[in-house]
């Protein structure tokens, strides 16, 4: 490995972002499929952001985490001015989609572990109807408390049984980054991603917003509108929390060094002349 070619990533309050797009994320997704690694994978948020500078397991499950893609608005504006220029936002259910209709990864199997009662089977249902040639091999709805040891044996027996390339986890944040942190070593499967409420997006429960919100950063107030019951005390905290954390970091006046340092730039991927990964090609 080249170790002067890294990883690109955006600093943010102490959580490495990886400074990708969705070219670029697909393109390493692929390639961490072709070789058969594990790891996880974080829509990461402002929500997130501040979550990791509550708790040192949130921070050090982004820290070990396989990518940190930006699902937020104000995480690649952080990133751009960081020189990130092709950084792009890269939203859970944006890059579900993508993954769920793209050729390159028709032969990939899934399953669905989170949502409330029906969402996980719901969500099956609809993506085998839009997309006949996906293989969704199981899902699950999880309970409300944690796993009993007894109901986490039967959930990893279930995936050692199926073996899905996938598992979509749609806990929310922190709780999806947790259990990606603690489960993945237990799983017989390559990849998880936490994609939040992608699985209620998908599924008609939330409205997905119109591509200019995401642009102007008001994905926040498009949720709030929708659900002003939940989400008006998170908004609250997190939106005043976030502008002042990260005013006293891009002035230098307050340093936020990251928990655990992020892993370089993965084996076969190199960066592209455009700012993104493309897979390396290997000599005959």
């Amino acid at each position: 490995m080249n170790q002067s070619q890294l990883r690109p990533l955006a600093h943010v309050l102490g959580v490495d972002i990886d400074a990708l797009n969705m070219e670029s994320t697909l393109a390493h997704i692929a390639v961490m499929l072709h070789e058969r690694r594990k790891g996880y994978v974080c829509l990461t948020g402002v929500h997130g952001v501040l979550e990791a500078q509550r708790s040192r397991q949130v921070a050090e499950a982004y820290g070990a985490s396989e990518l940190n893609l930006p699902d937020g608005t104000p995480l690649t504006w952080v990133g751009r001015l960081q020189g990130h220029s092709t950084m792009e936002c890269v939203t859970g259910p944006d890059l579900m989609l993508e993954i769920f209709r793209r050729t390159e990864f028709a032969h990939v199997t899934h399953f669905f572990y989170g949502g409330a009662e029906g969402v996980a089977a719901e969500l099956r249902d609809r993506l085998t109807r839009d997309f006949p040639s996906v293989r969704i091999v199981g899902a699950v709805m999880p309970p409300f408390h944690g796993l009993s040891c007894t109901e986490q044996n039967e959930f990893v027996a279930t995936i050692a049984e199926l073996k899905p390339d996938i598992v979509w986890i749609g806990l929310g944040c922190p709780k999806q980054e947790l259990f990606m942190s603690r489960y993945l070593p237990l799983l017989d499967t390559r990849l998880m991603f936490g994609v939040g409420a992608a699985f209620d997006f998908h599924t008609g429960r939330i409205r997905a917003c119109a591509p200019w919100i995401k642009r102007a950063g008001l994905h926040w107030l498009h949720r709030l509108v929708q659900n002003p019951r939940r989400m008006w005390r998170r908004n609250l905290f997190i939106i005043p929390a976030f502008l002042w954390h990260i005013t006293l970091q891009l002035t230098g006046l307050h340093r936020y060094p990251p928990q655990l340092a992020r892993k370089s730039e993965p084996h076969g991927l190199k960066p592209a002349e455009s700012g993104q990964f493309e897979v390396a090609r290997k000599a005959p």
